[in-house]
């Protein structure tokens, strides 16, 4: 987490490693959008509003171009990713609805007690944090933990699909970091916390056809509800053929 000083500077605490730091200081500027979809992220200016050196920008700027989050152009250097427009977000979500349904079905029989354990923490904590976020501003630090518990939650599910490719597949796409850059908004959290509490309560009791269906209902309604707050031409549910 970094702090702000009077003057607009960004001072970093001295717990964790620079890197680390460095690299969630230069997500929030791009999250909060205080660095501009299509906007140049200049390493030096960054460096300077941060008060490090060019180097573990530098290194955070190349983890982030790994997520989408930002470009890199020849002689150009590093630009912030634009958002999704309404094509972009409907392929995002097709492709989320042709991958994470089939590796949540996959997953029933290959879940552990201990991975059970986890996914059931995190479902708390995302309620946890939903609350904690309504006292919020919609900035990335109110919502920061819940976007980290909802992309592990999803991660978990994948990495136990028993399909490598699949599960990688799921992960690159970094969806999470995507649609929170679109969109936030108190009461979000309560309406999601369900839902992955209703793929949860699948996966406990071993059904992988109803495991399935919840978390195709789950993305589904992810997607009207940020395709509705962002006025996108269609909201209705993204359709594929194969789920």
């Amino acid at each position: 987490m970094s702090m702000s000083a009077d003057d607009g500077s960004r001072f970093l605490p001295a717990r964790r490693a620079l890197a680390d730091d460095v690299y969630d200081a230069v997500l929030e500027l791009l999250m909060d959008q205080v660095i501009e979809p299509g906007s140049r992220a200049s390493i030096d200016g960054i460096a300077r509003q941060l008060n490090v050196s060019p180097t573990p920008v530098r290194e955070a700027l190349a983890r982030l171009e790994s997520e989408g989050l930002v470009l890199k152009q020849a002689l150009k250097g590093y630009t912030a990713a634009p958002l999704l427009d309404d094509d972009g977000l409907r392929q995002l979500f097709e492709m989320r609805r042709l991958l994470e349904p089939t590796a949540t079905r996959l997953a029933v029989e290959r879940l552990t007690p201990e991975a059970l354990a986890e996914l059931e923490r995190l479902a708390i904590e995302m309620h946890r944090s939903g609350e904690a976020s309504q006292s919020g501003d919609d900035r990335f630090q109110d919502y920061k933990d819940f976007m980290n518990q909802d992309a592990q939650f999803h991660k978990l599910i994948a990495e136990h699909s028993g399909n490598v490719l699949l599960s990688d597949a799921i992960v690159r796409l970094r969806s999470h970091m995507h649609h929170y850059r679109l969109f936030f908004k108190h009461g979000v959290a309560d309406e999601t916390s369900g839902e992955h509490e209703a793929v949860l309560e699948a996966l406990r009791s071993g059904d992988a056809a109803a495991a399935e269906s919840a978390m195709i209902e789950h993305i589904s309604h992810s997607y009207v509800r940020i395709a509705s707050a962002i006025g996108a031409s269609d909201p209705s549910s993204p359709q594929t053929s194969d789920v």
